[in-house]
């Protein structure tokens, strides 16, 4: 086979996890697209699969292994020629899995991402290439909007998280690099770029002695053709009153906080190893509410880590009740091998860890319903992302609505609306999923 008779081949890709994986495919995507290989969505209609796997908690490592299971058998069956698995399930668990799917052609270690060319080039018997310098990233979700990916790793060490031993300590990208992919990402049609890291409010410490993330989004928000900014996984100790008055004051930077709070009593996130305390967390939050009115606020939070007890629940259940956040994900505590929480006592129950979260999730959904009711009658700029051929509408969020995380708006189209584009909509309607609307 020649590199000519390579280039014919079809490649599809499997994207699970987190949006920061998604960036590393989509990278190795370009990279492909780049080369000559043409790029498809239907898996069991190309040549070569490339999984992306999450393994950030035992239920993302069973998605991955079941997505491996079903390329596997596509091969087996001889519909597709080749299969790789990248991302973090191989650089987790890389001596199991490559023995338990000897049928894999290469499990990726995240520091190949770069040399996915050459990996293709050597399973098919050619000689390398030279490496591709400058690449398109494919996007793979609405072109609206693309991630930008500004560091990786983490070096906060909480108990729980398997983070830092998949991808190491905490790395950021340099300014420049990241400036001109965001210009590639608008020219592509972008019109908001959703910055992207385990935690961006350490951008730039370890690179440049300092903390550089508002300097970052001034540059960003020079790009001529980039509208909204969007900032997420912003870690409270991080989140002081100047990056607060920063957020709030910049046109371009979306009136959105994404904090992962994770529990509000004191033993818990001691244990947890999170840099704020109860008090210094209530103070935070009460300060976000009170003085950025404008801001909509997103958090997540931890149920039945070890040593919750009825009382610390009911903590923080009362806590969830009077924050009223205006989105709030719950998700039950996953013991991970090597973590420093595996090895505590007063593990919880899988029983009582899913009772415990069906009460927050059910108290949040009315929180939740209530304050989308009150946009009832509002007037809103949004984004549209989307068009839905099934119910004739067209998908679009705002500012203060993450894409592909918190709800969207469907309005009907008037005949002149396109991707990609701004409109007003006045909010007519909350189901429960989506805000509805009419264009203004």
């Amino acid at each position: 086979m020649t590199k000519e008779e390579l280039k014919t081949k079809i490649i599809s890709a499997i994207s699970l996890g987190c949006d920061k994986n998604r960036v590393d495919l989509e990278k190795m995507l370009g990279m492909l697209k780049e080369y000559g290989f043409t790029i498809t969505d239907e898996v069991e209609n190309s040549d070569i699969v490339i999984v992306n796997t999450c393994a950030f908690i035992e239920p993302a490592q069973k998605e991955a292994i079941m997505n491996i299971i079903y390329v596997e058998d596509l091969k087996k069956r001889g519909q597709i020629e080749k299969v790789i698995v990248s991302g973090c399930l191989p650089e987790r668990n890389y001596d199991e899995i490559c023995e338990n799917f000897p049928l894999i052609d290469k499990f990726m270690h995240l520091r190949e991402n770069p040399n996915i060319i050459s990996i293709i080039e050597e399973m098919y018997g050619l000689a390398n290439s030279k490496p591709i310098k400058t690449i398109r990233r494919v996007i793979t979700n609405s072109p609206s909007y693309a991630y930008l990916k500004i560091a990786d790793g983490c070096s906060n060490a909480c108990s729980y998280c398997t983070i830092p031993r998949i991808r190491g300590r905490y790395r950021s990208y340099p300014i420049e690099d990241l400036v001109q992919e965001a210009k590639m990402l608008v020219t592509g049609g972008a019109k908001e770029i959703v910055l992207v890291a385990q935690d961006i409010t350490r951008y730039g410490e370890e690179l440049y002695g300092e903390n550089c993330l508002i300097k970052l989004c001034d540059k960003l928000s020079k790009i001529k053709d980039l509208q909204w900014i969007r900032l997420h996984y912003l870690y409270p100790e991080k989140l002081d009153d100047t990056l607060l008055d920063y957020i709030a004051k910049n046109d371009k930077i979306c009136k959105y906080i994404d904090l992962p709070l994770q529990h509000i009593d004191n033993d818990i996130l001691v244990s947890m190893r999170r840099k704020l305390d109860e008090n210094a967390t209530r103070k935070l939050v009460k300060k976000i509410k009170e003085q950025y009115p404008s801001l909509a606020f997103r958090t997540t939070f931890i149920v039945g880590y070890p040593g919750e007890t009825r009382a610390k629940f009911k903590k923080l259940y009362d806590f969830v009740k009077e924050s009223k956040f205006d989105y709030a994900g719950f998700f039950p505590y996953s013991r991970e091998a090597g973590t420093a929480s595996y090895y505590m006592k007063n593990q919880i129950s899988s029983f009582t860890k899913r009772r415990r979260l069906k009460k927050l999730q059910k108290l949040q959904n009315s929180i939740v319903t209530s304050l989308a009711r009150e946009k009832i009658g509002q007037v809103i700029t949004v984004l549209v992302d989307s068009f839905d051929s099934d119910s004739g509408e067209f998908i679009a969020h705002s500012q203060n609505l993450s894409p592909s995380v918190d709800f969207g708006v469907r309005f009907v189209d008037n005949g002149n609306i396109k991707c990609q584009t701004f409109v007003n909509v006045k909010i007519t309607d909350f189901d429960g999923s989506y805000f509805k609307g009419e264009l203004v």
